[in-house]
């Protein structure tokens, strides 16, 4: 099963965007699924508030793993991950169109407009799947691409 097969079967078994996408790599990084579910959970829908998507954010998580800042004098290390997560950003953006949930759902989750909306439509079935899937895949492309330097 491929990280983005993975991250749309978690997310069709009732998690969220983003505990799907950060767990479908937790194994990579030695981290339990229980850890990343947990860690995952407020992320989705856009924190709840519809801003930037769970499944970027989620992804964002994993770009933190792998090249992430944690010395506080290395700032190489701290300028290394912003330009992988522009750069990261960026291709979601050109793929999906925006890497905010509620400009890719078209609607917005919270409001009661919205939710009917997103239900009539059957986005989160629909919609969100393709979404994760194509997260994952740039996520992927991203993380081997920088890698190799």
């Amino acid at each position: 099963m491929t990280k983005a097969e993975k991250a749309v079967d978690l997310y069709g078994k009732n998690f969220n965007c983003s505990q799907a996408v950060l767990t479908a790599f937790a194994e990579d990084f030695g981290l339990s699924e229980k850890l990343t579910l947990s860690l995952g959970t407020s992320f989705g829908g856009g924190a709840r508030n519809g801003q930037m998507c769970g499944a970027v954010s989620g992804a964002l998580m994993v770009l933190g793993l792998k090249f992430g800042h944690f010395e506080s004098e290395n700032q190489e290390q701290k300028s290394k991950n912003y330009g992988i997560s522009v750069e990261f950003t960026n291709r979601v953006k050109e793929k999906c169109g925006s890497i905010v949930c509620k400009e890719m759902l078209n609607a917005d989750l919270t409001t009661e407009e919205g939710k009917a909306k997103i239900a009539e439509k059957n986005l989160f079935k629909t919609l969100c799947p393709k979404i994760i899937a194509d997260v994952v895949e740039i996520l992927e492309e991203v993380i081997a691409e920088n890698s190799r330097e």
